[in-house]
């Protein structure tokens, strides 16, 4: 049987304030560095195989 969700702590004081300006401030990833992700995928796919 699976093991139970614990419940998500709550963030208080300076980490959540760090924790809403890091999600207010994202950086877009550059069209290069996604190219290189999706490559990297690809060749991970291709010599991988996972039983489901």
């Amino acid at each position: 049987m699976a093991k139970p969700i614990k419940e998500t702590p709550v963030l208080y004081d300076e980490d959540a304030y760090r924790f809403e300006m890091a999600a207010h401030n994202v950086v877009p990833l550059s069209e290069e560095k996604k190219e290189e992700m999706w490559e990297a995928y690809e060749r991970l796919k291709k010599c991988c195989t996972f039983a489901l």
